[in-house]
């Protein structure tokens, strides 16, 4: 393990069938005024809108509902919350559904008492939160961002042709989270498996930088094989408790922060990913799964032998008589076997990228210097030109 670090995870996790029950023994911590964030009508189809009201009203709660919250939040839809908060004097925001209602809760609770444009405060200048924050809490309905146990928040600015995201620290955390593997049995296949790439990209972010053995990266082996064979079994079979119990474990210890302690990170594939979904508005874990392959195969040879050890600790690649090289490639090629049987998209044209935008998506991408090199603009370019 290399350096010195801190490590604080403040998010109380209520896990399993019964997991909803959590929301009894939170709720009374709070104050009567309870904003209640949600996306489609994914929720008030499948009764739990139903179920969670019953609850807030059982604990003589006020709620003002906020719905609509897209796919990837918007800036315009940032400023609504924060102007419902304030007008409401909202005690507790809760947000129900995916990574992306999470993240947008995240992005209102540090934004609605900031006293200048939060946009450009939080995801321009990167700024920590000065102010006061609204505590948030989650019932997951979708897994993959982690955005239930983490402080990320990812807002897209259409105008500026920019999608951001800002880890605020632990203060920002849900306080709690509701867990119940039985929501996630809806969630539209493409969804689905998009969240799938979405866990095993935020790990291999964290777990393809530095050489030195770190007990962080066995976890992060753990995490990918368990999420492999999962992956597997929900894919043919999406009500699968056990597989999509475990998945949605691993996608909250994905990105919990504990596989980062210790060394240092990538996530240079978001930030292509991220600049790719701020021109076409694709799903993230696509935008992700369409750029990762040929990233790795840029940086590949600057962390060959942790790509090596990829391939043999992961898929289970027989390393006898291969070099290093050899095994490095066999190791990419068995996650590019892996995403084609889950379904996942596998060129940035099918998410609607067009050669004229090439320039602009790699004027749109953050150049990180976490990962094995750090990326040069006309190396982005060459990348999301294999990616087509």
């Amino acid at each position: 393990m290399l350096g010195d670090f801190v490590y604080s995870n403040p998010t109380r996790l209520y896990f399993g069938e019964n997991a909803l029950d959590g929301l009894n023994q939170e709720l009374p911590k709070y104050g009567r005024n309870i904003l209640l964030t949600y996306g489609g009508g994914s929720v008030k189809k499948s009764g739990l809108y139903d179920e969670i009201v019953k609850i807030l009203k059982a604990n003589g709660k006020n709620i003002i509902e906020l719905p609509g919250v897209m796919a990837n939040p918007t800036v315009e839809k940032l400023y609504e919350g924060c102007k419902l908060a304030r007008e409401n004097n909202i005690d507790l925001i809760l947000a129900v559904g995916g990574g992306s209602v999470c993240d947008y809760s995240k992005a209102v609770s540090v934004s609605t008492f900031c006293d200048e444009d939060p946009w450009d405060k939080y995801f321009l200048r990167m700024e920590d939160v000065s102010n006061k924050i609204i505590p948030v809490g989650c019932v997951l309905t979708m897994v993959g961002t982690g955005s239930e146990m983490n402080g990320g928040s990812v807002i897209t600015n259409h105008s500026q042709k920019l999608k951001i995201g800002h880890v605020f620290g632990d203060n920002v955390f849900p306080k709690f989270s509701i867990l119940n593997p039985v929501y996630t049995f809806t969630v539209p296949q493409y969804q689905m498996v998009a969240g799938f790439f979405d866990i095993m990209c935020h790990i291999l972010e964290q777990y393809l930088s530095d050489q030195d053995d770190n007990t962080s990266d066995y976890i992060a082996e753990g995490l990918m094989r368990s999420l492999i064979t999962s992956s597997k079994i929900a894919v043919k079979n999406p009500k699968d408790y056990e597989a999509r119990s475990n998945i949605m474990w691993t996608a909250t210890w994905a990105l919990n922060t504990l596989i980062a302690k210790g060394k240092s990170t990538d996530w240079e594939v978001h930030m292509i990913g991220q600049a790719v979904g701020a021109y076409t508005n694709a799903t993230h874990g696509m935008t992700l799964s369409a750029v990762s392959l040929a990233y790795y195969r840029t940086i590949m040879n600057y962390g060959l032998k942790k790509f090596a050890r990829f391939a043999v600790n992961v898929w289970g690649v027989n390393p006898e008589g291969k070099t290093d090289s050899e095994l490095a490639n066999e190791g990419l090629k068995c996650l590019e076997n892996w995403m084609r049987e889950i379904g996942v998209v596998m060129n940035i044209k099918e998410l609607g990228v067009t050669p004229d935008m090439l320039e602009g998506i790699a004027d749109a991408t953050f150049l990180l210097g976490g990962g094995y090199k750090k990326l040069t603009r006309e190396e982005v370019i060459n990348i999301l030109k294999e990616s087509m």
